[in-house]
């Protein structure tokens, strides 16, 4: 879609990171970090009876098959904490989370203006 909105053909050979630099927009992976922090500010500050609350604390009882583990939301999680340097117990502080989680799109600041 941005190649054909700035008028880019595969022919010119520009890197798609290149045309999203040019267009101020942010990688996928990003956005999804931060929608993935975004839920989890949501779970931690929710309360303990919820369903949100009680799903991420569950334990699946049996064993798992053979073969690699399974990725886990919550390795994914730490991973993401640490890519965007961003404690855990910032989240029970909304407007602060908030602040720290809105860094993957470079199109939010010109949005405000």
């Amino acid at each position: 879609m941005l190649r054909w909105t700035a008028g880019i053909t595969r022919a010119d050979r520009i890197r798609n990171e290149k045309i999203r630099e040019r267009f101020g927009i942010a990688q996928n992976a990003d956005k999804l970090c931060e929608t993935c922090l975004r839920w989890y500010g949501h779970v931690v500050r929710a309360r303990e009876n919820t369903i949100c609350k009680v799903g991420l604390d569950l334990e699946v009882p049996g064993k798992r098959p053979q073969g690699r583990p399974k990725q886990l939301w919550l390795d994914t999680l730490h991973t993401d904490l640490k890519l965007m340097g961003v404690q855990p117990d910032h989240a029970h502080d909304r407007a602060k989370w908030r602040q720290e989680m809105r860094k993957a799109d470079p199109a939010t600041e010109r949005d405000k203006r």
